[in-house]
Formats: C-alpha cells, structure tokens, sequence
C-alpha cells in the first residue's frame, strides 16, 4: 500500500531514520498478506479513507491517488463529486494525511507516574490518573483546564484503570482491590475528596466464596449503554457488574493467568475480548456462555503475556499489545475452539518487569500464530503498555498507535506495517496515550509524570502547565 508514505509526508520527516531496517522490513514481511489486499480489513479500510471517484481522475482513464488536499478543495469547489460537498470519506482521506506530530506542549506535571490518559467519546473531556492517588479530569474545550480534581479511595499500590459513562456523568477507577469505586463527574464540586467532599462508592467485585482473598484490577470498561462494567482481573477471571442491581452479574473463570485486558467488542455487548498473561487472547459471548461455560473462541500468536487489547468496535477485529514486544492484529473468524499448549520457545528466565527482552527471543515465532498481521518497533516493559486504533471519524482507523517504555510514541500503519511516526518528548515510559476522537490531538502520559499534548498545526511556545505550578519530579528506576 504505497500511498500510506505520500505526505504524511516524507516532507515533514515522519519516518524516523533511527529505526532499525530489519524492524521495518520484519513488519512489512508479516503484512504481507495485507499489502496484497486479499484480506477483508484492508479492503475495509481502503473504502473508508477513498474518495470520490471524480475528485481522483486525472486524464480519461487514468487516477491520481493520493489526492493532494488542494486538488481535493478544487474537486470540491467545482462540484465534481456531484454532492457539492465533502462525504466523511473525502475528508478521512484528506484528514489522515495530517498527524498529530507537532509540538509537545505541556498539559500538566505531576510529581507521581502517570497510569491511564483517555479521552471521552466525544473528546470533550481528558481524564488522567496518577499513581499518587489522584485523577485529572481536564475540559478540552477550555484549553485543557482542569475541571475535577479526584483523590482516590482506599489506594492499593497505583490507580490501574478508570472508564469514564457514555453519558460522562460518571466515572469509575479500579486499583490492586476487589472494590471499584465510582465517582460523580457531573457535580459542580471541583475538589473531590473520597468520602469528604463528595461520596466515591465502592462496587464489590468480590464474593463469599473468595474466603477474604484479595485481588486486584487491571481492566475495566463502562458498556455503550453505561449500565454495565467489565473488568478484568488478578485471580484470572473476567467479571460483569449491572450498575442498577448493584450486584456482579456475571463472572468467568476465564485464563489461567492474570486478566490484563478486558473489553466489549462492540456496541451490542454480547461480545468480550480478553488477554492474559498465560500468552492467550479470548471471545466470549455472553448470549451462549451460560449453556457452554467456555469462550467462543481463543486466539494464539503471542509468545508473552497479553498487555491491552482494543476492538475496532465491529465484532470483528481487535488488536493487542503484547510482553514479546509486538502488536497483533486479529480477526476472530480464525479463532480456534482449543488452544495448543506451545512452550517449546521459552528456554530461558526472564521477568518484564526488571530485565529487558532476551535477545534470543527476539526472533521466535509461535508455530500457530492465528494473528493476521504483527507490528514491532515499540517496547513492552515495565508496566501494561497499551495501543489503540487511530480514530474512525478523521483517519478511517488506517493507523495504530501505542506508548513504549523506550519514553516515544509509535504509530504504525495498519495495512502496510511500517512506522510513520515516532514521537519523542517523555523522559520515561509512555503507559498510555489518546488520540483525540476528532481533532488531530493526541495527548500522552508517562512515568516521568508529564501529560502532554502533540498536535497537527501549530509551531509556537509550550503554554505553561495547567497546574501553574511545576511539582519536583521523583527519580523512578
């Protein structure tokens, strides 16, 4: 897929010349299959980032693509699409050209990690959670300014997870505890102390059975509907919570390992995808669960633990970050009823918390690898690093990004496989990162405890943090 380089733009020097040749081409030789076109999702996302078929002629006969966004206004301004007006996917193929690259500028410094950085779903609003118990919540609209300022109840080690409602009214957080605490968003109080400015109610995951065991949460999600939470968890199992019952709906015993990742697959909510460290991604589907007792299917290609997955919303394709240092891409037509137990690979000790990727690993391959495409580049240590697809309203989804404990950013191109952009600012690990739903924004959190935003336009001065005041930062190791 050649287009993917046109000006994303060789001009403005995306393409980082310190990555490794091997990297590329290793990237670009395992999407092989999607370079060809033969593979639904890459027709899919073709159709989506393609414009109109006139705007695109040059001679009788003879296409130009990509388009130049001037050629793109001229095709507009003389009405040669016959609409008299760019469709959503005139202005993809024309938006996906301008990548949130420039910059930093500084959104705030805390003096603590920063864990999770998520935009909500109408980008109106940046939440940020920090290990020192606190979660920002920042008005877009206003310049990033903080609109909630959150400390935490009942902390266990660091804030792992928070999803904020559809509606965002509410929000809920998760720690290294059975107990999820919610939060009311919406109130006009700014400073929201647990249990003394404001009440932060505990959602019990745990059960009698449990015999006082105590867990911890990795995951966790709020449905479309924002009446149910999925989490994911440390005792290996997968839960569903129903808001207005007050009570855990379902619970799955569903790897064999800690449950890193959970995540609906789409809007209806019958579908779960799940990762774990026991190497393992998982669909569930809830309309059958309850009769089979087993997931619907398991996906096998990673050689290491599972770190986030996040679905392409369509009940079909979900990527995943992974330990062995590699984003796969899935289609879960290929899932299997069984996995094949394969741990020939692993003739040495490693832990990814404290030791860097053998190098003798860096080469393997699983032997029954259902993933359709993998993408390498970036580095899962230390912590969950997670990934994402690049937003459907202004790119067609046609990149991938995800943080990386070498402190950069990587976006990949999810056709081609190759890296177009490397973002360079943090002076530690990049757990987190969100690309604005809309706008060509993409704000970035790292252990060094800054938040900061990177944009398309723009070439002038950082503006000062949005705390004002700059907090001494703390040496992590």
């Amino acid at each position: 897929m050649g287009y993917a380089f046109s000006k994303l733009e060789m001009d403005s020097a995306l393409l980082d010349g310190s990555s490794s040749n091997h990297d590329v081409a290793s990237s670009s030789h395992l999407n092989r299959q999607l370079n060809s076109f033969e593979h639904d999702i890459a027709q899919l996302t073709k159709l989506q980032s393609r414009p109109h078929e006139n705007l695109s002629r040059v001679l009788p006969g003879k296409r130009e693509f990509p388009i130049s966004t001037a050629k793109m206004l001229a095709g507009r301004e003389a009405n040669l699409s016959g609409r008299g007006r760019f469709s959503s996917r005139d202005c993809r193929h024309v938006l996906s050209k301008y990548l949130p690259v420039n910059g930093p500028w500084v959104v705030d410094q805390m003096s603590t990690r920063a864990y999770v950085s998520q935009f909500s779903v109408d980008g109106s609003l940046f939440v940020a959670a920090f290990q020192g118990s606190q979660i920002r919540i920042y008005d877009v609209e206003r310049g990033m300014k903080v609109q909630k300022n959150i400390l935490a109840r009942s902390l266990r080690w660091t804030i792992t997870e928070t999803s904020l409602s559809p509606d965002k009214k509410h929000l809920v957080y998760a720690s290294m505890s059975p107990i999820v605490h919610i939060v009311n968003v919406g109130s006009a109080t700014k400073e929201s102390l647990a249990n003394i400015t404001e009440i932060h109610e505990g959602l019990d995951f745990s059960s009698p059975e449990e015999g006082g065991y105590s867990f911890g949460i990795f995951s966790l999600k709020f449905s479309t509907d924002g009446r149910e939470v999925v989490a994911g968890s440390s005792n290996e199992d997968i839960y569903v919570y129903d808001l207005e019952a007050k009570k855990v709906s379902l619970r799955i015993s569903a790897h064999t390992s800690d449950v890193n990742t959970v995540c609906f697959a789409d809007e209806s909510g019958h579908l779960i995808y799940s990762g774990s460290d026991d190497n393992l991604c998982k669909v569930w589907d809830r309309r059958c669960f309850r009769a089979k007792g087993k997931p619907a299917g398991i996906l096998m290609g990673h050689l290491e633990g599972i770190t986030f997955i996040d679905t392409r919303r369509d009940g079909r394709y979900f990527i995943s970050n992974g330990k062995d240092q590699s984003i796969k891409l899935w289609d879960i037509r290929k899932m299997s009823s069984d996995a094949n137990c394969y741990r020939g690979y692993r003739n040495y000790e490693w832990d990814y918390r404290w030791m860097d990727h053998p190098l003798q690993a860096r080469e393997l391959r699983h032997p029954y690898d259902q993933s359709i495409a993998t993408y390498k580049g970036h580095s899962v240590l230390r912590t969950l690093i997670r990934c994402y697809f690049s937003p459907e309203y202004s790119t067609g989804q046609k990149y991938i990004y995800t943080g990386s404990h070498d402190s950069c950013i990587y976006i990949y191109d999810l056709i081609s496989g190759a890296q177009v952009a490397k973002l360079q600012h943090h002076k530690s690990t990049v757990r987190d990162c969100s690309w604005h739903p809309t706008y060509p924004m993409l704000v970035s959190s790292s252990w060094d405890g800054d938040v900061v935003k990177w944009e398309f336009p723009g070439n002038g001065e950082s503006p000062p943090p949005a705390s004002k005041k700059i907090l001494r930062r703390r040496q992590f190791y």
